[in-house]
């Protein structure tokens, strides 16, 4: 190997070390689009061949993925396992739905608390901005742009807790494990008194976290997702008595009802 491909070689291994980086500390998220060859090579101050080079060493670690025509995304880490048929039985069932409320309080009670402790002012901002995008959203009703801002502030808080372990974990489940099986996040944000609680929540929980006070960040964030839990029960508990007043109505679609026409009897020969 010549001096000219060995120094090849190291600049495209710098590449994708240093994309594996952002990719590790949640500054490139799952499923994002890298910019433009052209762009990224100018950013990074390399030529297109050596960044193929480096795209390609991560593509072949499984952590890029093909963009369609349209360059390269980050793949969507960690949700081959959390899309294991297992995870998708037990997000069936109403007592699995609950273990998983109960999981999220533990961790993002610890998240915020480190949130409050650990974020730099950056993401202080974010989290600012985040809570104005809320707000927005709010006096507008547009619920589905409340709830995305939902998402995207329990998001950065894992961010700010600057733990790398939890962010990823929790990044790779909140992309299988959004859905209103497990949270009821669409039928909560339908309901207007509803929608108001949980921005006072949010709000309480994001003004701990910019105060610096672990304590009542950690309490918010507790309190918050104790509520959903609650609140998700009972929206389970209310449907299924519903499935079954439908099912008594017509006779679970096996049997007839009074004043209903029963089938003719056959006349025989």
């Amino acid at each position: 190997m010549t001096h000219a491909s060995v120094k090849s070689e190291r600049a495209a291994q710098t590449v994708a070390q240093h994309l594996e980086s952002l990719i590790l500390e949640g500054s490139l998220r799952p499923g994002e689009r890298l910019l433009p060859e052209r762009e990224l090579a100018e950013r990074l101050s390399v030529s297109r061949s050596t960044l193929r080079d480096g795209l390609r060493i991560l593509e072949e670690r499984g952590l890029l993925a093909p963009g369609g025509g349209r360059g390269s995304r980050v793949a969507p880490l960690g949700q081959a396992a959390i899309t294991d048929p297992l995870i998708a039985l037990l997000a069936r069932h109403a007592e699995a739905a609950d273990d998983y409320q109960e999981f999220r309080g533990i961790v993002e009670s610890a998240a915020a608390a480190m949130a409050a402790a650990r974020a730099t002012e950056v993401e202080l901002a974010r989290i600012r901005d985040c809570l104005d995008r809320m707000d927005r959203a709010h006096a507008a009703a547009d619920a589905q742009e409340e709830a995305e801002a939902d998402a995207e502030l329990h998001l950065l808080i894992y961010e700010a807790s600057h733990n790398l372990t939890l962010l990823q974990i929790m990044q790779a489940m909140a992309g299988v494990l959004r859905s209103d099986v497990i949270q009821n996040r669409s039928r909560l944000f339908a309901v207007p008194a509803i929608r108001e609680l949980l921005r006072r929540q949010h709000r309480a929980i994001a003004e701990a976290i910019l105060a610096r006070d672990a304590p009542a960040a950690q309490q918010a964030a507790g309190e918050h997702i104790r509520y959903l839990r609650q609140a998700s029960r009972e929206i389970r508990e209310a449907e299924a008595r519903l499935d079954l007043s439908l099912r008594r109505l017509n006779g679970g679609g096996a049997g007839t009802r009074a004043g209903a026409t029963p089938p003719l009897p056959d006349a025989g020969p």
